[in-house]
């Protein structure tokens, strides 16, 4: 009896006899040898199909176009799927942009994905997850990071590698490659969000309680908000307190502080994205001989505006203007009464009348000169202006003389540091000396000189 395993052949014997493992070569030879004279459906039954065969396949709900553009010239790969992977639904993954790929990958732009047997386009929301394990969503694809992607796609085992390119037609000289990843998980109930901030104004102010109004339309979403923490641009915190019934959308808000009309209120909140439901599959294989390497899907929005020609709009509100800000009218400074007696008297509010334009009968006239008088105002002149002259000229040469003085008072006072270092050394240099002879002289027991 001959029951086939993996590279090897166990041979059942019969009665006590003990069993035998045989190499593949051997076994490839025991085969032939022992289905030499038997018909290949018969062989077929006991050793499935030998690679080399011929066999006939049929695939039922077949596009009729795969038959009539049939190129026998074009490999054509056939791979099996689980039950469980012809469905359709959402995925996780891991991304990343490949690093020789030029170019970032922007959110809702389309992607063609090799995952599994499959290759299909799709859009994908690239997102992160923050430290409160909210997904937050992403514009581009991070540099040299991983972040997150979710898509609408072929339910696929977790742990499948997938490689993404943004086409298929034609030869690229670039690097085609866009991103590599690998399946996360198959879970609906992840919630992608965005920032979304909403912008209010003030029109009436109570002390620290204020009405504000252009951050909502209806009554209902303010009663949806009650409760959230707000903000003022100038750092006032506060919160909604209720919607109020004229104008539509306005609502009473406390704050920290009392506000200004100027100030603008803002509201911090996220907005759930919902994934786009696209799975479109190449079929490269339906096209006529010669174009089946010219397959293309959903173009970019940017492949759009190239082939259409439309250039961006640049946002009115980001273009440079000149700012025109209204002149600001505060109100005048009021203090208590019980306040102004314990203040000191300079710093009293004054009764005074302010004082008007003096009159012309009490200015002073102009002074008109004679000839004579002009004549010696201009000699004065002329000699205050010789008179200032000389000062400055004289003061130039003192400040000259003393900067000359005080360099050879430095000099002078480093020749004398000198002369007493020399002094200090030679006065050493005898101490020591003496030293060293009554040091000898106590060593041969001489008597000392004094």
């Amino acid at each position: 009896l001959f029951k086939q395993g993996q590279g090897n052949i166990l041979l059942y014997p019969k009665g006590n006899q003990s069993c035998q493992w045989h190499s593949d070569q051997t076994l490839g030879h025991l085969n032939r040898a022992e289905f030499e004279d038997v018909d290949d459906e018969t062989r077929v039954q006991y050793e499935g199909f030998r690679p080399g065969m011929y066999v006939r396949l049929e695939i039922p709900f077949l596009p009729c176009e795969f038959v009539t553009n049939f190129d026998p010239h074009y490999p054509i790969i056939l791979g099996a799927l689980g039950a469980s992977e012809g469905n359709v639904g959402y995925l996780q993954m891991r991304l990343k942009k490949h690093r020789w790929h030029n170019r970032i990958l922007k959110t809702r732009d389309p992607l063609i994905l090799s995952l599994g047997w499959r290759r299909f386009q799709t859009i994908p929301l690239y997102h992160i997850e923050d430290h409160n394990g909210r997904h937050r969503l992403l514009k581009y694809t991070p540099q040299h990071m991983h972040c997150g992607a979710t898509i609408w796609g072929p339910i696929t085992p977790q742990g499948t590698g997938f490689l993404a390119v943004q086409s298929v037609a034609g030869t690229k000289t670039s690097f085609r490659i866009a991103a590599t990843g690998v399946v996360l998980d198959l879970d609906k109930s992840v919630t992608i969000v965005k920032k979304l901030k909403l912008i209010g104004y003030p029109y009436k102010i109570y002390k620290n309680t204020s009405f504000i109004k252009g951050m909502f339309n209806t009554v209902l979403e303010v009663a949806k908000f009650e409760g959230a923490s707000i903000r003022t641009v100038s750092g006032v915190r506060g919160q909604i307190k209720k919607a109020l019934s004229t104008p539509a959308g306005a609502y009473r808000a406390t704050f920290e502080d009392r506000l200004l009309m100027s100030d603008i209120v803002f509201l911090r909140s996220w907005y759930p994205v919902s994934v786009p439901q696209l799975y479109n599959p190449v079929t490269s294989l339906l096209m006529p001989a010669g174009q089946k390497d010219s397959w293309s899907g959903m173009r970019t929005v940017g492949q759009l505006k190239h082939d259409l020609g439309v250039r961006n709009k640049p946002n009115t509100d980001s273009l440079y203007k000149p700012v025109v800000r209204a002149q600001r009218h505060f109100n005048k400074l009021h203090i208590p009464r019980q306040l102004q007696k314990a203040l000191p008297f300079k710093s009293k509010p004054k009764q005074d009348q302010p004082k008007g334009k003096t009159p012309k009968d009490l200015q002073r006239p102009a002074v008109i000169r004679e000839p004579h008088e002009r004549k010696v105002a201009a000699l004065l002149n002329a000699l205050s202006t010789v008179h200032n002259y000389k000062s400055k000229k004289a003061h130039v040469a003192q400040h000259a003389k003393h900067k000359d003085f005080l360099r050879q008072r430095d000099k002078a006072e480093e020749d004398k540091l000198k002369r007493q270092k020399e002094a200090k050394k030679k006065l050493y240099r005898m101490m020591g000396q003496k030293e060293k002879r009554s040091q000898r002289s106590s060593l041969k027991g001489a008597p000392q000189d004094d």
